[in-house]
């Protein structure tokens, strides 16, 4: 199995970006809307700490996890929603302390996972190291929106390979969840790290192709951008097709964003 530590630290890292961003906000600050359609800063942040406790429980217990995978699939239309707002209720203190210790806890959850054992999900059973890297993404994502509201800096780091890995990864699921079928062939992923360097997925030799910058791909395998407002080029039907419904994270398809030109 991969080495969760490295994983871990850039989690951590991540949410600490996210932590300095929120940490004095007054109450105020917290109401602040967010691109995400009725969810402010708290929202943002609360469905954090749900998620992370979701998290817990399924890398701790299976059978309570499938439990809780049932009543999300009971109400698939409204259940992140429902979380979201039931914790952004809780005062801005207490709620950012809970999810600092959640943050702490699944680390420690992540890692008594034995090797080899899969990790029930919303979406397909995942490692921990792939749990691991799945709360790195949404955490950066949720970081993002957090940012935007407040009009400030989102600081890009190589950090986002885990981000882009995921988006490469579940290009598949992202066909599955929007009822279409996935392409037989693989795609080449080429992006530009924030570094300079140059990440690839995928057969060098493959027809369909997507080229760009990587924080591009990411803001679009998260929905935070719409593929107008961002430079990547895709070769072929199959791989322009799929840059309008990738997702990389679980559940239903999401709305995106609106292009801005």
């Amino acid at each position: 199995m991969a080495d969760i530590e490295p994983v871990l630290a850039d989690l951590a890292a991540e949410g600490d970006v996210l932590d300095a961003l929120v940490a004095d906000l007054d109450e105020a600050g917290w109401a602040t809307p967010t691109p995400a359609e009725g969810w402010t800063i708290a929202h943002q942040v609360a469905h954090l700490a749900w998620t992370d406790d979701a998290s817990i429980l399924a890398a701790t217990d299976a059978v309570a996890f499938q439990a809780e995978l049932e009543r999300a699939i009971a109400s698939i239309d409204t259940y992140v929603d429902d979380g979201a707002e039931q914790r952004a209720k809780t005062p801005p203190a207490e709620l950012l302390s809970t999810w600092r210790a959640g943050r702490r806890a699944l680390g420690e959850a992540l890692r008594g996972v034995p090797d080899g054992t899969k990790v029930p999900w919303f979406g397909p059973p995942m490692s921990a190291t792939s749990m691991a890297t799945a709360r790195l993404m949404e955490t950066w994502a949720h970081t993002q929106d957090v940012a935007d509201a407040l009009g400030a800096e989102h600081p890009v780091s190589n950090r986002i390979r885990h981000v882009a890995h995921i988006g490469a990864r579940t290009r598949d699921f992202a066909y599955m969840t929007n009822g279409r079928p996935a392409p037989a062939e693989e795609f080449r992923i080429e992006l530009t790290a924030p570094d300079g360097s140059v990440w690839t997925w995928g057969p060098e030799e493959a027809a369909q192709r997507v080229t760009g910058p990587a924080l591009d791909f990411c803001l679009l395998v998260t929905q935070r951008r719409h593929r107008d407002d961002l430079a990547l080029v895709a070769v072929g039907p199959d791989a322009n097709e799929w840059l309008d419904i990738a997702q990389a994270f679980a559940g239903p398809p999401g709305s995106g964003r609106e292009a801005t030109a």
